[in-house]
């Protein structure tokens, strides 16, 4: 908003103070030095003392010695530029540098210069999304950003849209209470009465279901477990028994999750069959589409997503596979009014727009939440950059650099593939077993592994493990920036690495 001719000399000032102060700060922050080899600086890591003179190793350092380190304190007085620059500098430094290529540990990587610029923009304008009074223009781009990423889904109703939350396990935790409140409608003022709910998810689903269930007061007993089929993939006729199995126990089966590519194996349960089955028990169908989600913009894989269309409400994560900065996440729906009649409520000194059109303007009545950040902005810029073509490509290749890895891991003699080949989606999951095979003992097979991922670290590979039917594996996510050449150089680290562990522990 431009200065009024009757604003105060003092308060220009002071205005264009601040703007030198950040000023300086940028071009500090600008030639920070850093390197561009993903190699020469491996993430997360702190040079030992001894290491430095031998083999130029780094280690990563536990909390209470990055305490000590980083020795951060909460000055009285401020410490001014020379005491800002030097924290963001620490921050920095002792920070995972996502953007390293060998960054493939979780779910989320780097994001790029357009989702950069759009946290700078929401942090210009500093406002909340809960009213259209404070943001007119990101209310428009969040209903248009919800409404068109929803179309994706095949929720192309007149009513299908939805909101961005903090987080997938936000969406999930918000999707159970609109479930409740639509089902129940005397729940909103009852709470759980004494229905008793129950929830239903895969075994392979996300633990933000249990603190779901606490935070809606369900109480994790009330989540009841679907087995999966050696895929990873929730089966179907283990759900029905399960919500028979409920009723029989005098409780109000409620809700089920179904899920769109798995934490651990990236598997998509069968929508369509777990669809009937709710339609015919009259329960709420979610799918936490959080990781798995964005194949939706690939005309190759969005068969992966056929049947999400039936779903009531679904979880998305931009921040994850699409590389928008994290947080961004949305929930999405065929019917928006059903988000408005769970979780309007009234606050006169907030809500003062009122309309005869059931368009729904002030977003805070859709969510569990008042104050928002507009998160939908960063996804909205990034679909303005790329557009839905160039979030295919990126998908695409990230999918076929995941498939080619994982035939790579089936034919090498050293490693033992555990996900399918290709993977459902972009995480490749094996273990390392050397000439001899698999060992046939869990406590082994995870010391291997958990020795493998440490090692790992000073050779600038940061991976992840899980656990598996023959002890922990390892579990390495590809991601849109991921090249091959990443990729046979890590399966080149694990070997030696592998080797040096095998020799050791014999």
């Amino acid at each position: 908003m431009a200065l009024s001719s009757s604003q105060s000399s003092e308060n220009v000032a002071k205005n264009q103070s601040r703007a030198n102060e950040l000023d300086d700060a940028r071009i500090s922050l600008i030639n920070i030095e850093t390197s561009d080899d993903p190699k020469s600086k491996p993430t997360f890591l702190i040079q030992e003392e001894e290491n430095k003179q031998n083999s130029g190793r780094q280690v990563p350092p536990s909390p209470e010695k990055l305490q000590s380190l980083m020795n951060f304190e909460l000055p009285e007085n401020g410490l001014g530029k020379p005491g800002l620059i030097s924290a963001v500098e620490n921050v920095l430094k002792y920070s995972v540098n996502t953007w390293d290529q060998g960054f493939m540990d979780k779910l989320f990587a780097s994001t790029n210069a357009v989702g950069v610029i759009s946290e700078l923009v929401l942090a210009v304008l500093n406002t909340n999304v809960h009213v259209f009074k404070v943001s007119p223009a990101l209310t428009i781009i969040e209903k248009t950003t919800a409404k068109t990423f929803a179309k994706l889904f095949g929720f192309d109703g007149p009513h299908a849209g939805g909101i961005s939350t903090q987080g997938g396990s936000a969406s999930n935790v918000t999707s159970i209470i609109i479930a409740r409140s639509h089902l129940y409608p005397e729940s909103k003022k009852l709470g759980n009465d004494l229905k008793r709910f129950v929830l239903f998810t895969s075994s392979h689903g996300h633990y933000s279901l249990k603190k779901a269930a606490l935070m809606c007061g369900l109480g994790t007993d009330n989540i009841y477990s679907i087995p999966c089929d050696d895929s990873g993939r929730m089966i179907p006729s283990e759900l029905e028994k399960k919500i028979q199995s409920s009723r029989a126990e005098s409780k109000t089966p409620l809700y089920v999750n179904a899920t769109a590519g798995t934490t651990v194996l990236g598997s998509y349960d069968p929508f369509v069959e777990i669809s009937a089955i709710c339609k015919q028990n009259n329960l709420w169908m979610h799918v936490d589409a959080s990781w798995g989600g964005p194949v939706a913009f690939s005309e190759k894989y969005k068969n992966k997503l056929t049947g999400v269309h039936l779903a009531d409400s679904l979880a998305v994560n931009p921040h994850k596979m699409m590389g928008v900065p994290v947080t961004c996440s949305f929930l999405l729906t065929p019917d928006i009014r059903n988000f408005h009649r769970a979780n309007t409520l009234p606050a006169d000194y907030l809500f003062h727009t009122r309309s005869s059109s059931e368009e729904i303007w002030d977003l805070a009545d859709l969510t569990l939440q008042c104050g928002r950040r507009a998160d939908s902005l960063k996804l909205a810029l990034s679909w303005i950059y790329y557009g839905s073509n160039g979030f295919e490509r990126q998908i695409d290749h990230a999918f076929s650099v995941a498939a080619e890895f994982a035939t790579l891991v089936m034919k090498n003699p050293n490693l033992s593939l555990v996900s399918e080949d290709p993977p459902p989606c972009l995480q490749v999951c094996f273990y390392y077993t050397g000439y001899a095979g698999l060992k046939n003992d869990k406590k082994l097979n995870t010391q291997i592994t958990s020795k493998i991922v440490h090692a790992l670290i000073p050779r600038g590979f940061l991976v992840d493990y899980a656990p598996g039917n023959d002890g922990s594996f390892l579990r390495v996510v590809v991601n849109r920036e991921t090249q091959m050449s990443t990729i046979t150089d890590l399966i080149r680290a694990i070997e030696v690495v592998g080797t040096e562990i095998m020799n050791e522990l014999s």
